[in-house]
């Protein structure tokens, strides 16, 4: 059983690429969104036993929130339902050079304000092998911080796996006034990474997180060199022993519509850096991806693409559980909304070479 921890919100966005000013007042898009539950949402559909916790109100809009994901297959039945309000998302997408932007209003969520002794960690985890996290629930509030901290605690005292999505959102960590965001987000994630068996992260969360850049790298220009990852690798590990596998997304952002999107995944057992999608000389080769039609929850879909390949026989050595991870989450930039509806026959088709988009029939 698949363990996911976090806030899920409804999200609200615009049709195709308006923004919210050309909307307003009038019709858009809902839907449900979060790190954590976009995780277990295509693990479920993927065919993985996933459960997922959060802390909601008890209302109209949760109960259709809830029954979507038990539509996918997720287990909900530990959600805690207390005082609160459900958290909101609007989301614009970006076109040619206007990126897509992010507008939070999850103030006074049920989950920034449930603290770790309102959970039952011990049904929680009854099952669990693998536990998901990410950076984002701790930059929500302190005590959405401290009910982290004690369930990753909780898990590896059951032996349970880690794994952690770095996910640096600067728009959050702002709960200590006596902090600026990236030192209360590095103090709050040093905490947390000593009990992380796999560190994920895209190709800024090192730096922001952990201070650890790469060198010849500039994301804001769309410049990546895929090679230097290896490096900041080996200096996650080397700080933090307990981690065995460091994964690294590696998007070359040339607009909004064109993406260059690939990764690479450093193995301590085989001391060892993956690099996925390769050529057929075995060189890296980004899948380049262009008319994207939503990049939101390509990170999720990644971890999830992952998390689903280390833990199934045909894809569980680091080549091909990076090799699947990749093609899911680029499959993943032509699905509108958070969750990839996503099988795993078609992340197949990717990885053997059918890219070309033909109909299937």
């Amino acid at each position: 059983m698949f363990l996911g921890f976090g806030e899920v919100m409804m999200r609200v966005a615009p049709d195709q690429k308006l923004r919210l000013r050309q909307v307003l007042p009038g019709r858009v898009e809902v839907t449900w969104g979060g790190g954590e539950a976009n995780v277990c949402a295509s693990l479920a559909m993927y065919g993985q036993q996933a459960r997922y916790v959060s802390a909601l109100p008890d209302n109209a809009l949760t109960a259709s929130l809830i029954a979507s994901l038990r539509g996918l297959g997720v287990d909900t039945s530990q959600i805690l339902h207390r005082d609160g309000r459900l958290g909101i998302y609007f989301v614009e997408v970006g076109a040619n050079q206007r990126g897509s932007t992010v507008l939070y209003d999850r103030s006074h969520s049920s989950v920034s304000l449930a603290g770790p002794e309102e959970y039952d960690w011990e049904t929680i985890l009854q099952d669990v092998h693998w536990l998901h996290v990410s950076g984002i629930t701790p930059a929500v509030s302190r005590a959405a911080c401290e009910s982290n901290l004690a369930l990753v605690q909780r898990a590896k005292e059951r032996g349970v796996t880690v794994s952690c999505d770095l996910n640096f959102r600067k728009k959050l960590w702002k709960w200590d006034d006596e902090l600026t965001g990236i030192d209360l987000a590095r103090k709050c994630m040093a905490d947390v990474l000593p009990y992380v068996d796999l560190v994920i992260g895209n190709e800024e969360d090192a730096e922001d997180m952990l201070d650890i850049r790469a060198s010849e790298t500039d994301v804001h220009a769309g410049t990546i060199n895929a090679m230097a990852y290896e490096d900041v690798a080996r200096q996650i590990v080397d700080r933090y022993s307990n981690v065995n596998r460091v994964a690294i997304t590696l998007r070359e952002s040339i607009s909004a519509d064109h993406n260059n999107w690939g990764a690479m995944l450093f193995d301590v057992a085989t001391d060892k850096s993956y690099f996925a999608p390769i050529d057929e000389n075995g060189e890296y080769k980004s899948y380049r991806i262009g008319h994207i039609v939503d990049r939101v929850g390509g990170g999720d879909s990644f971890a999830a693409g992952l998390l689903h390949a280390l833990n199934t026989p045909k894809f569980q050595d680091p080549a091909t559980a990076i090799d699947y991870a990749v093609a899911a989450s680029c499959l993943k930039h032509s699905i509108k909304g958070d969750f990839n509806y996503i099988e795993q026959h078609e992340v197949e088709a990717l990885m053997s070479g059918n890219a070309s988009g033909r109909v299937q029939r």
